[in-house]
């Protein structure tokens, strides 16, 4: 049977402890390469265990559900909420209205109208005359005061000149909802009156 004398285990001590100090010079570990070659598998694990994370945090952008809806030629999608009285809204007119803006995926951006103190800061606005994001436009017309309307506006009809309205007048909500403008984005509207109508529109001479 082979047994280890006790010279031979304090050569083996003495060969490990040399080991060691040469693994670690001056302070700074000096990796194996196998060593190096774990490492680097740890971390590619970790970093892909971390990706799928934030990626399972994300909401998919998906289209929301409008049941019975109507579908414009240029996409929007428009629901009828409420339908309002009165006369309809028709371009050349000045409108005054409520909106909220949402991301597709259910996300709030902006309200005109405070979520806690139910205050209001209604738009008022010309239809037809390129002042409102053409989308958002095709879903007023037609309204009549008191009415609301839920619609999906793609982005090739939303914001695709930053001048256009409704766009908020504080700095932090304007970035944030110009920041989604190359996404489609939910608008609920809701028309409050019509300020001033149509020249020549003898149907509207009470607006």
């Amino acid at each position: 049977t082979y047994r280890t004398t006790a010279t031979e285990e304090k050569q083996e001590v003495s060969c490990g402890m040399q080991q060691q100090q040469e693994a670690f010079r001056g302070g700074v570990m000096i990796l194996t390469r196998r060593s190096l070659v774990s490492l680097m598998g740890a971390a590619m694990a970790l970093n892909a265990a971390a990706s799928s994370a934030i990626a399972a945090s994300i909401p998919l952008m998906v289209e929301p559900d409008l049941p019975r809806f109507r579908k414009t030629p240029s996409g929007v999608k428009i629901q009828e909420v409420v339908e309002g009285s009165g006369l309809e809204a028709n371009n050349g007119d000045l409108v005054e209205f409520n909106y909220v803006c949402r991301r597709s995926n259910g996300y709030f951006v902006y309200s005109t109208v405070d979520q806690f103190g139910g205050e209001s800061q209604p738009v008022v606005l010309p239809l037809g005359e390129g002042k409102i994001i053409t989308g958002l436009e095709e879903v007023i017309v037609g309204m009549k005061p008191g009415g609301k309307r839920r619609a999906l506006v793609p982005p090739a009809v939303g914001y695709v000149d930053l001048s256009l309205g409704p766009q908020p007048q504080e700095f932090g909500p304007r970035r944030s909802l110009i920041s989604h403008a190359n996404e489609p984005l939910v608008f609920e509207v809701q028309l409050l009156k019509i300020k001033s109508c149509s020249a020549g529109d003898s149907s509207k001479q009470l607006c």
